[in-house]
């Protein structure tokens, strides 16, 4: 089987089934594990390149998207070329991905038209649950139900960790200007290491936030996770915060419990590795408990 995986939560999904040589694409995104980085790259970001800001690159992501325009270019060409068995996608986020509805059209254009498999999760439970369909649809569904498991008995391992422990009020930015709040399972994660959420919309897509709601909320903790960065890329974005009193008048920062992580590897993608993110808001919650 050969498979294309438009989504970097499917590429690290592939490889954690031990499905790695059956990848003949991903997309230019794809960065995990090493090996990955090295298949054919099948989009582009169409953006343009450059240093920009939070607030530059909201705005014309939002521009794109307001016009109808993808922020995505898929290469048909080279689909083509890898005449596929099975693509993996998502219907969920516009900003995450090449839209669902080009990947169908691109994909019917093939003289073998390929199983196309659109995963949107909103939780925890859905994430492994997109495992052992990924699983399935490979024709490995043991492996999937192998993975799940091992994932499963290490959420237990964080609840038992974190039982008894007095919750702690954690914000979760998933942007920094203007500012937004992570939904979907991060509120969820944040639970489960022993937090409550006090912005994030379990469940539901992340929201833009304002100051002034930050400052209401007061939470104990801020971890700053904006989507699509890793740890040194957060770190330098955050200094667009250095001049923001409404930061600096933050209980959490004045008292240094701000921790930027690297949200790309560890909360914004719907993989196994969202579990290791779980077991990092552990211990950036709770740094006195183990």
């Amino acid at each position: 089987m050969k498979i294309v995986s438009l989504l970097p939560s499917t590429t690290e999904i592939c490889y954690a089934l031990g499905l790695g040589e059956a990848v003949v694409g991903v997309t230019h995104e794809c960065d995990y594990p090493a090996d990955a980085r090295g298949k054919p790259h099948l989009t582009a970001n169409v953006l343009p390149e450059g240093e920009h800001t939070s607030v530059d690159i909201d705005r014309m992501i939002a521009e794109r998207i307001m016009n109808g325009q993808s922020i995505y270019h898929l290469d048909t060409e080279l689909l083509a070329e890898l005449a596929p068995d099975l693509i993996l996608t998502q219907e969920l986020c516009e900003v995450c991905a090449v839209s669902y509805t080009d990947v169908l059209a691109a994909a019917r254009t093939l003289p073998t038209v390929p199983e196309v498999a659109a995963f949107e999760p909103h939780n925890i439970e859905e994430i492994l649950a997109s495992i052992v369909e990924v699983a399935r649809l490979a024709g490995v569904p043991e492996r999937g139900e192998r993975v799940v498991r091992e994932l499963r008995a290490r959420l237990v391992g964080v609840a038992e960790r974190v039982d008894g422990i007095e919750q702690c009020r954690v914000l979760c930015l998933e942007w920094l200007s203007p500012p937004m709040a992570g939904g979907h399972w991060v509120p969820e994660m944040v639970r489960l290491a022993g937090g409550v959420d006090v912005l994030g919309p379990e469940g539901q897509p992340s929201t833009y936030i304002t100051w002034e709601q930050i400052a209401v909320a007061n939470p104990d903790v801020i971890v700053v996770m904006p989507c699509g960065y890793d740890l040194d890329a957060t770190r330098v974005a955050m200094r667009e915060l250095n001049d923001s009193p409404e930061w600096h008048a933050l209980r959490a920062v004045r008292e240094g419990r701000v921790h930027p992580v690297d949200g790309s590897g560890y909360f914004n993608r719907p993989g196994p590795r969202i579990i290791d993110g779980v077991e990092l808001l552990a211990r950036l919650i709770h740094p006195t408990h183990r």
